[in-house]
C-alpha cells in the first residue's frame, strides 16, 4: 500500500470516553442518538474512511460506539504504518490473528461494550461491524444477548489461511442457537479475488451457518481505485455513487440495523 490521498481525521464531532471493562480502559469515540453500533476499525487504524463509515451510521439515527483498538487514531494510512500496526497487533495479547477455531482475547471486552452500549442507549439490542483484522469479531460477540445485527466485511482472520473461521466451537454452537431460535442473520462482505478474506472462508461460515449467513461477493472491478488490491467493500474501495455495489452494501447494512434495532 503506497500513500494515500486521505487527510487526517481530527474526530472532533465524537466524544472521547474512556471506558472501563472486564478491568481493562480503552478510549472510545461516541457519537449520534439512537440504539447502538459498535464500528471497529479496520488496519492500519481509525482514519478518514473508518469514520465517514460511523458518521453515515449515526446520520441513520444511530449511537456510533467506535473503540480505539490499534494505530494512531486519525492518522492517514501508508504502507510503513499499515506494516506497523499489523505487527504490533500480531504479538499483541489481546488478538490471536494466526489462529482457527478460537476468537481473539479482545472480544471478550467487545461483548462488555455491547451490554455497556445497550444499558447505555436502550432499543432492542446492539449492532456492530468488523472490518479487515477485526472482520469476525462481531459474529463472536453474538454470545452477548444484546448483539442483533453482526456484519462482517472482509473478515481476515485467521491471517495466512485459505479457510478458517476465527470463532472458539462454543461461542459458534452459541451463536447458531441463537440465529435460529431468535430468527437473525448475519450480513457479510468481500471482493470477489480478496486474497486477504478468500472464497473459502465465505464457504465455511456458509457451511457453519447455513441460510442465516447472508454474503456478498463484489465483482473486483466496482471497487474504487486504491493503491491496494480491492479489499475494504465500505471503506478505501466505496465508490460512493448512487446504484454502485459497494454504495449499495452501506445501504444495506444501514438498512439491517434499522430492522434489527429500531
Amino acid at each position: 500500500m503506497a500513500e494515500m490521498i486521505v487527510p487526517f481525521e481530527s474526530l472532533d464531532d465524537f466524544e472521547s470516553r474512556e471506558i472501563e471493562l472486564e478491568g481493562q480502559v480503552k478510549t472510545v469515540y461516541v457519537t449520534g442518538t439512537g440504539p447502538a453500533v459498535i464500528v471497529m476499525s479496520e488496519m492500519p487504524g481509525i482514519y478518514y474512511h473508518v469514520a465517514r463509515f460511523a458518521r453515515w451510521v449515526r446520520d441513520a439515527g444511530f449511537t456510533v460506539y467506535m473503540p480505539h483498538l490499534f494505530g494512531t487514531d486519525g492518522k492517514p494510512p501508508t504502507m510503513g504504518y499499515a506494516v506497523r500496526s499489523i505487527a504490533r497487533a500480531c504479538i499483541s495479547r489481546e488478538f490471536a490473528a494466526f489462529a482457527a477455531n478460537r476468537s481473539s482475547p479482545v472480544v471478550d471486552w467487545l461483548k462488555a461494550l455491547s451490554a455497556h452500549a445497550h444499558k447505555e442507549c436502550g432499543g432492542k439490542g446492539v449492532g456492530a461491524i468488523g472490518m479487515c483484522f477485526t472482520g469476525n469479531f462481531a459474529l463472536s460477540m453474538m454470545v452477548e444477548p444484546s448483539m442483533l445485527a453482526p456484519v462482517l466485511s472482509q473478515p481476515s482472520l485467521p491471517l495466512f489461511r485459505q479457510a478458517g473461521m476465527h470463532i472458539s466451537p462454543e461461542e459458534l454452537r452459541c451463536v447458531k442457537d441463537r440465529l435460529e431460535a431468535e430468527d437473525l442473520t448475519v450480513l457479510a462482505y468481500r471482493f470477489e479475488r480478496d486474497k486477504l478474506c478468500p472464497a473459502a472462508r465465505f464457504a465455511d461460515y456458509e457451511q457453519a451457518l447455513g441460510e442465516r449467513f447472508k454474503a456478498t461477493v463484489i465483482p473486483d472491478e466496482d471497487a474504487a481505485e486504491a493503491p491496494m488490491a480491492p479489499h475494504s467493500v465500505v471503506t478505501l474501495h466505496l465508490v460512493d455513487e448512487a446504484g454502485q455495489p459497494t454504495r449499495r452494501a452501506v445501504d444495506e447494512i444501514l438498512d439491517f440495523y434499522r430492522m434489527r434495532l429500531k
